[in-house]
């Protein structure tokens, strides 16, 4: 009996983590928060029900490579050229300062010989940005489509990007047991033959989806083998982490014809089954028998350095860009939150070795903070709706895209309310005299 215990695990992580779901949603926090929460609660950290195991990390694998490819098939890496000059050196200010920060908190615990590579990890940690959280509460504030609103949406998916361009490099470079030339010519050659092969696949997945006449599942499953696959590559071929792979598989094919359609169903199986083992194991590993005075100075440290660094260095750069110091204000906090990208990267952090388990606790603490805390501070820094406060809004093809995804979710849950009640108006007529 005891072989089919994963299969508890499994059902317990799928009720808790939704069942912590919709707590959270209920106060307006993201689903992830509540996944992070039911995996603390109910590991070894509180009441030990569930476990670490194999199979929970290769099917946590498995989640955080379906996430980055859906992250990768929601970018638009045309619309990010166009997003702007700004955008792109408020993201790049975005990612250094923040880095920076980490970094310095790593030689401040961390002195000694062998520290330096994790040093560097804590820094690429801090470095993310949730699209998600800022985008959906500028959303409901009507504040999307401002200059300001635009900027954080544009610098916070190539914010993203960048920063796994960073991991990418580190923990190649990381790696002691190879030559550091030839770890970073793979690393270079990964990104030449992405490069090249991205024009070619992103050209025949399109020519292919233009002729084919069968079931549009189909696409969906083809592209999710060619995730896998791809991401294999990456990492036994050219030694870069899978997710990397996964992220720009998904770049291949984002902008085809089908992409929003695959996304979907992709987004479907991530949500139901993959995405709460990955958060859940996250919070899993999180262990509270060492959450003493340092640990807890540890994790103030870290929420306050995620928080500053962001403020000051997108906030300066847009000032640079001659936004006002309003909007400046407004794009450093909207790019405050940190989200599953910053989750994922420790997460590769503490299983290739380079970073210590010690980290994990004050990281998922610092996720969940920055995530309250960045409604809070964006609805405290724009003004109330006011007479002729329109003239601030700005057209955007990047917060249409996002909002074509978010209308096709919709209509998508629309018309499943609309074929329940059809068949529900059915019975009644069947059984009414």
């Amino acid at each position: 009996m005891q072989s089919y215990r994963f299969i508890l695990d499994v059902a317990l992580i799928l009720l808790t983590t939704k069942v912590f779901a919709m707590l959270t949603k209920r106060v307006d926090l993201p689903q992830v928060v509540g996944s992070l929460i039911a995996g603390m609660i109910f590991g070894p950290a509180v009441l030990g029900l569930l476990e670490p195991t194999e199979f929970l990390t290769q099917a946590a694998e498995l989640g955080v490579i379906v996430l980055m490819f859906g992250a990768g098939l929601q970018t638009d890496i045309h619309e990010l050229k166009r997003s702007g000059a700004a955008s792109f050196w408020i993201a790049v200010c975005g990612v250094c300062v923040p880095w920076i920060g980490g970094f310095a908190i790593g030689c401040f615990y961390n002195q000694g010989a062998g520290s330096f590579w994790e040093n560097v990890f804590l820094g690429t940690v801090l470095t993310a940005t949730s699209v998600s959280i800022s985008v959906e509460t500028l959303k409901e504030m009507g504040k999307l489509s401002t200059r300001s609103g635009s900027a954080i949406l544009g610098a916070a998916l190539i914010d993203d990007v960048l920063g796994l361009v960073l991991l990418t490099f580190i923990t190649g470079a990381s790696n002691q047991t190879a030559q550091i030339g030839i770890v970073l010519l793979k690393v270079f050659l990964f990104f030449a033959v992405t490069a090249a092969l991205g024009k070619v696949v992103h050209y025949l997945i399109q020519k292919w989806m233009d002729s084919a006449s069968w079931n549009r599942r189909r696409f969906a499953v083809i592209s999710l083998a060619f995730c896998f696959f791809y991401a294999y590559i990456a990492e036994t071929v050219f030694g870069v982490a899978g997710i990397i792979g996964a992220f720009f598989a998904g770049l291949m094919i984002s902008n085809t014809t089908r992409a929003t359609y695959i996304n979907a169903r992709c987004e479907t199986l991530s949500y139901m089954f993959l995405s709460p083992i990955f958060f859940a194991s996250v919070g899993l590993q999180v262990s509270l028998n060492d959450f003493g005075l340092k640990t807890l100075l540890l994790t103030l440290l870290i929420t306050l350095v995620a928080i500053i660094t962001k403020i000051i260095g997108c906030g300066l750069c847009a000032r640079v860009c001659r936004y006002t110091p309003a909007e400046s204000l407004r794009i450093g906090v909207g790019m405050v939150s940190r989200g599953e990208v910053a989750l994922i990267v420790a997460n590769k952090g503490i299983a290739s070795g380079i970073m210590s388990q010690v980290f994990l606790a004050p990281i998922v603490l610092m996720v969940v903070v920055t995530t309250v805390i960045t409604p809070i501070m964006l609805r405290a820094v724009y003004p109330k709706k006011k007479a002729g406060e329109e003239k601030d809004l700005i057209y955007s093809k990047l917060v249409d895209d996002y909002e074509e995804v978010r209308n096709f979710e919709e209509a998508a849950q629309a018309m499943l309310t609309f074929e329940h009640n059809l068949q529900r108006k059915k019975c009644q007529d069947i059984h009414t005299p």
